[in-house]
């Protein structure tokens, strides 16, 4: 091997013009920390701390903020106002950035995406939110299928892999209404994935059809890196893929047992400590236009779950990448 030092091996670069460049691109590459070197905000979706949420919302938002998180993005509106959440959120020092709103028509209180939007979106104005992504799809009412017994929430995985190619572009083609509506009213509008997305259709999945079929002007997506490593998706081709229509991401590790597959299942551990490649993963995702981050961890959790909210803000805000 020949061993030149860092001054031949500028000057080598020089004599081929190549310095100049490549300096240039080391003084605007990012240092440090890859949350400080972007000023990008850690946030939390606060389903994460869902067993706070009803019986301790106060004590839940200032654990957040003594953490160090900066931004929330909610999950509901948690039996609160709009005007009380930003309240609660301002006098804590965090912000909500964002919102999950549900596929169904909603209440006077807590309008729904199939429901009142410019109510919805005046909402959005009130508790400072730009975004709101679509937590899950609802099952078809033609799809002909009804729960069984104590299937809960996993009755959309039938119905997903019941969906066939044009129910899914269906699907995309009201999600470009619903953003359509949303970003007339100044509110950006997207969709966050689970893994029975990546369903098989034809040649493409779910979430390829998703994606590909709905209106890049009007619907962006939130891509939830746990839940597509579930279903054996290679994240950062994934977001190579789709650059350009994600806006947000979940930040959610997981355990190296969890296998492969679109049925809701997961070995979920603390962000930092499974078997993601975070140092590859959050590169990609911002270079995908990614600028809305969130932790979000799912149950069942090793510890309180306060205490993995921090060890992932601790691993996440020190990350050099």
């Amino acid at each position: 091997m020949i061993d030149l030092s860092r001054r031949r091996f500028m000057q080598a670069l020089a004599a081929t013009g190549a310095a100049a460049p490549l300096a240039a691109a080391c003084q605007t590459m990012p240092s440090g920390p890859f949350f400080q070197g972007r000023a990008a905000p850690i946030g939390i979706q606060l389903y994460t701390l869902s067993d706070m949420l009803a019986s301790n919302l106060e004590g839940a938002i200032a654990e957040v903020a003594r953490i160090g998180y900066k931004t929330v993005e909610i999950p509901s509106y948690m039996g609160k106002t709009p005007a009380q959440l930003r309240e609660l959120f301002s006098r804590n020092g965090v912000a909500c950035t964002a919102a999950h709103i549900q596929m169904a028509p909603g209440t006077s209180a807590a309008p729904g995406l199939r429901g009142d939007l410019s109510k919805l979106a005046a909402d959005m104005h009130t508790l400072g939110a730009g975004f709101v992504y679509a937590p899950s799809m609802p099952a078809p009412a033609d799809i002909g299928l009804t729960p069984n017994a104590g299937e809960g929430y996993a009755f959309i995985v039938r119905a997903a892999a019941a969906m066939g190619e044009d129910r899914w572009k269906r699907f995309a083609s009201e999600l470009s209404e619903v953003g359509r509506k949303l970003n007339a009213d100044g509110i950006k509008f997207g969709y966050h994935n689970h893994n029975y997305e990546f369903v098989k259709v034809g040649n493409r999945s779910g979430f390829d059809i998703l994606v590909q079929e709905s209106d890049p002007a009007t619907v962006s997506f939130e891509l939830d890196v746990g839940w597509a490593a579930a279903a054996g998706e290679d994240i950062p081709a994934l977001f190579a893929r789709y650059s350009g229509r994600c806006t947000g991401m979940h930040i959610k590790d997981l355990k190296a047992t969890t296998q492969a597959n679109i049925a809701l299942k997961m070995d979920p551990s603390d962000v930092g400590s499974g078997k993601l490649d975070w140092k590859t993963i959050l590169p990609a995702a911002h270079a995908a236009g990614v600028r809305n981050y969130f932790l979000e961890q799912e149950p069942p959790f090793d510890k309180p779950r306060l205490e993995a909210a921090a060890n992932g803000y601790r691993f996440l805000s020190t990350l050099e990448t």
